[in-house]
């Protein structure tokens, strides 16, 4: 393994140690959050890195974010990625809000597909 790889890998345990600190954090303070991933690009990090923090229905997601809990996903994501030893990134390209309703709904229920922006047309197959 090389250098650039360890230290790839050694900054991936960093984050997912970090944003499961804050997920559990929010899973106590924000109702109907359920969890959040990320997904990054390590040969372009900081254009490449997102933080989906999900919701279990699409109402519970556009309550939250009306009532100020984006605000503190925010909080929780910087203070996370700060943890993990990550320069500052642009929050706002890298938070994303999504829900468990809208990807059954739009990608049959295909977090993989859905994170990877690929639509249910895209992959040739219906949603569920």
């Amino acid at each position: 393994m090389s250098s650039t790889q360890r230290d790839n890998a050694r900054l991936e345990r960093r984050l997912i140690t970090t944003l499961t600190d804050a997920c559990e954090t929010a899973k106590a303070e924000i109702p109907g959050f359920d969890w959040l991933t990320h997904t990054v690009d390590y040969a372009a990090f900081a254009q490449s890195l997102r933080v989906t923090w999900v919701f279990d229905t699409r109402a519970n997601k556009d309550h939250a974010l009306a009532s100020g809990a984006g605000q503190r996903m925010e909080e929780l994501t910087a203070a996370a990625l700060c943890d993990a030893d990550v320069a500052p990134v642009n929050m706002e390209r890298c938070i994303r809000f999504d829900s468990e309703e809208a990807c059954n709904a739009q990608h049959g229920g295909d977090w993989r597909r859905r994170l990877a922006g690929v639509s249910a047309a895209q992959a040739g197959k219906k949603p569920r």
